[in-house]
């Protein structure tokens, strides 16, 4: 897929165009929210150079090279790169609901109702993470070596919107039980605190073994859940991400208690500079804040 990028004007390509201002309207239209197969190209799903000097012939009959191609799509603002998953059934008119109520929560925090407001969620670090691109010498490769086991330590974390600050705790498993001690551990964290934890509808936080705890403290504790199949909306989840590729991407453990050592050390380095925590992950929904409804759902889509 084909996604717009903005291009420096000192960079912007000088040959004459070919096409006209229109003609370059649809052709982005149409490379933007079309595939070659809904126009005509049967069973091809993505843009090509050759396919789109094929599309412009027959619409404009009028001949292109490859090259010229390229330099029109990069002055309207394209690049060739990677697409990103979105979930098809995410609903976002749920998620849109969702939004509305975190400003609500966010208001509270700014007038004092709520002390902690946490991000919640769980992940698995295997001692087999993915390889990523790394710099090494041309013709050489590095070699991780892997015990071919599934090893790993199994993570629940918070994320304070506020702070920045992270807590996390690994368990064994991950059942009710793991996660009532969780939520015990917060509380008694942020003990005199009120504190509403953001989470996603997982079956462990349903659980009735956790009902008794959250009557129990209901006063200072309240769980708000996200819509489902929406990880886009749990700050959290960019921690994770980064988790792995600062310090177990292409790494070798030789122990899951040697993973548990290199988390909490990440852990413990990043809440030293928690202010930029907060620029990383926690400012992800603040554009969100300053949109319509309407432009909320187009940018969910």
């Amino acid at each position: 897929m084909i996604i717009k990028r903005k291009v420096p004007a000192d960079q912007q390509p000088g040959r004459p165009r070919i096409l006209s201002k229109k003609q370059e309207e649809e052709l982005a239209d149409t490379v933007e929210n079309k595939t070659p197969s809904d126009v005509g190209f049967s069973s091809e799903m993505n843009w090509t150079s050759p396919l789109l000097q094929q599309w412009i012939k027959e619409n404009f009959q009028i001949p292109v090279s490859d090259s010229h191609i390229r330099e029109t799509l990069y002055r309207l603002n394209f690049s060739y790169t990677m697409p990103t998953y979105v979930l098809a059934k995410a609903d976002p008119l749920k998620q849109v609901a969702f939004l509305e109520k975190f400003k609500e929560l966010r208001e509270q925090v700014i007038n004092g109702e709520i002390d902690k407001l946490l991000f919640v969620d769980e992940s698995m670090i295997r001692d087999y993470q993915a390889l990523s691109r790394i710099w090494f010498p041309v013709g050489k490769q590095k070699k991780i070596k892997t015990f071919g086991k599934h090893w790993g330590a199994k993570l629940i974390g918070s994320l304070d919107y506020e702070t920045g600050e992270v807590f996390c705790r690994t368990y064994e498993q991950y059942t009710a039980k793991e996660f009532l001690s969780f939520l015990k551990s917060v509380v008694f964290k942020y003990r005199k605190k009120k504190i509403t934890l953001i989470l996603d509808n997982a079956k462990i936080h349903h659980a009735e073994l956790i009902q008794p705890f959250l009557e129990q403290h209901k006063d200072v504790l309240t769980l708000v859940f996200l819509p489902p199949y929406s990880p886009n909306l749990n700050l959290i989840e960019g921690l994770w991400g980064w988790l792995k590729e600062s310090v177990v991407n292409n790494v070798f453990f030789q122990s899951v208690k040697e993973i548990k050592a290199e988390v909490f050390k990440f852990v413990e380095k990043i809440n030293l500079t928690p202010l930029e925590t907060v620029d990383r992950l926690c400012l992800k929904l603040e554009k969100f804040m300053q949109m319509s409804n309407d432009a909320i759902i187009a940018d969910l889509l």
